[in-house]
C-alpha cells in the first residue's frame, strides 16, 4: 500500500561491540535508533513494540536527527569508533606481550609506547610529503 514504510530491525551487542556503541554515542541499554541513509534518530519513548513501530513508521520526522558531524557516520563517528579498535588493540596486544611472550609489564608497555611513536613519526612524514606544496619549477 502507498505510504508503508520497509523497517528492517538489528540488534547490536554494544558490550561486544564497543565501537560501534561509542559511534552512536550509546550510553545505557537498550537504546534505539532508526538509520535512514545518513541520517540517524534516537529513541526516546515508551519501550513497547507498538511505541517503536509508531516511531519507526510516523514519529521519527517529528525527532530532531542527530547532527551529522557528531552522528556515527560523520568524521567525529568515525574518530569515535576508530579510537575505541585502537584501544582495544592495545589492551590485547599487551595481554598478548605479557601472557603469551613472558614480556613483564613495565617491558611491554614500554615496547607498545615506542611502537606507538613510531607509527606516529611515520604517519606524520607520510602526511607531510603527501600534502607539502611543491616548488615550482620554471
Amino acid at each position: 500500500p502507498k505510504g508503508r514504510r520497509e523497517v528492517s530491525v538489528a540488534k547490536v551487542d554494544g558490550a561486544a561491540e564497543r565501537a560501534l556503541a561509542s559511534r552512536f554515542g550509546v550510553n545505557a541499554f537498550p537504546t534505539f535508533f532508526l538509520v535512514d541513509g545518513w541520517t540517524v534518530r534516537e529513541f526516546d519513548g515508551t519501550r513497547s513494540s507498538e511505541g517503536l513501530v509508531r516511531f519507526a513508521t510516523k514519529e521519527y520526522e517529528e525527532v530532531e536527527p542527530v547532527p551529522f558531524l557528531f552522528g556515527p557516520f560523520g568524521p567525529m563517528g568515525q574518530l569515535k569508533g576508530w579510537l575505541m579498535r585502537s584501544g582495544t588493540w592495545a589492551v590485547g596486544m599487551y595481554e598478548r606481550l605479557t601472557k603469551e611472550r613472558g614480556m613483564s609489564p613495565l617491558v611491554a608497555m614500554a615496547a607498545l609506547c615506542v611502537g606507538g611513536l613510531a607509527a606516529g613519526l611515520v604517519a606524520i612524514v607520510l602526511v607531510g610529503i603527501l600534502f607539502l606544496p611543491k616548488a615550482k619549477q620554471d
